[in-house]
């Protein structure tokens, strides 16, 4: 099946490292996959790229919200014009669905292969910012890509999220089928952790620790009393990440990675092939994050009752494709 990985964790715990590293050792085992910078430090293209000091990285998707609003919102008749469409509306009949990787102006426009992967960027949060707008509103348009991407199966979609609890601050977070929780073994290091389970719990999204930056049985033992059964797998200290990090050549052969690492992306490459994507629920999720968004402020920014934007015999999936 198609699946759709989030990764999160406190800013510096490795979460974009380990983001890359699992997207390019999908890559490197021939399967379509799409990396996603949704970090408010835009980091994931080095990160996949360690050997280049600048890779180059695709026109951002965050100041194309308008342009993605009009593609997607295609013929659909509840949606009167792409301005009255917010991050939430869902899709319904006459929307552009989209396949991975596919054909389409949003995929050639901003999607670019970077240390082998493709790549799609949500842009930095620069000072034209500062004081008017927030960074989920830039995630925006990656949450519509997602709402209105039909993935199929074998592929993947990996996204670096924002670090600490801020991935919960929006819908998007419901869009996964798979969150990865980067936690290195100190209190700090896990302190996001049972919020992240609350959250995801409520819509039965699974959460699996991963630690990082592991020295030792302490290290292990430590993660193992914090989060106990969530724990699924663990990366020890990495002299091949930070070779990574300072530029040399030689970590882009993915061999010379250390053999528990290696075991810890197998780890993480089965557990979401054994994910079952419900479509019904994903719309579920979608629609309930929309009505929430439409009575808190966007009914009266837009002028609309956007309820009325939910098409009630709608649902995505692969059958909508036809």
């Amino acid at each position: 099946m198609s699946v759709r990985i989030a990764f999160v964790g406190k800013g510096g715990s490795g979460k974009t490292t380990l983001s890359a590293l699992f997207a390019r050792h999908l890559a490197h085992s021939g399967a379509p996959v799409l990396a996603v910078d949704g970090d408010i430090n835009q980091h994931l293209a080095q990160a996949l790229a360690p050997g280049e000091d600048a890779p180059a990285t695709p026109p951002p998707l965050g100041p194309a919200l308008p342009a993605v609003k009009a593609l997607l919102s295609g013929t659909n008749p509840r949606i009167t014009s792409p301005d009255a469409m917010i991050k939430t509306t869902p899709p319904g009949r006459g929307s552009r669905l989209l396949r991975l990787l596919g054909d389409d102006d949003l995929h050639t426009r901003h999607v670019t292969r970077v240390g082998g992967v493709p790549l799609m960027v949500t842009g930095e949060f620069d000072e034209s910012d500062l004081g008017v707008a927030c960074y989920h509103s830039k995630l925006g348009a990656v949450e519509l890509y997602l709402g209105h991407l039909v993935d199929g199966p074998g592929e993947y979609v990996v996204v670096d999220m924002t670090a600490g609890a801020d991935a919960f601050a929006s819908g998007l977070f419901t869009r996964f089928d798979m969150t990865f929780l980067v936690a290195e073994p100190t209190r700090k290091g896990v302190s996001v952790y049972r919020q992240y389970r609350e959250h995801a719990e409520q819509f039965g999204i699974r959460v699996a620790v991963v630690g990082n930056k592991v020295t030792g049985e302490d290290d292990l033992l430590f993660l193992k009393e914090q989060v106990g059964d969530d724990l699924l797998t663990h990366l020890v200290q990495s002299d091949w990440v930070r070779a990574a990090e300072q530029g040399r050549a030689e970590t882009r052969v993915p061999d010379a990675l250390e053999p528990q690492n290696r075991h810890a992306l197998n780890v993480l490459r089965e557990t979401v092939d054994a994910q079952h994507r419900d479509w019904a629920r994903l719309h579920r999720h979608a629609v309930e994050f929309h009505l929430r968004n439409a009575r808190a402020w966007a009914d009266e920014r837009t002028g609309e009752d956007l309820a009325a934007q939910v098409d009630p015999h709608f649902v995505p999936g692969p059958a909508a494709l036809s």
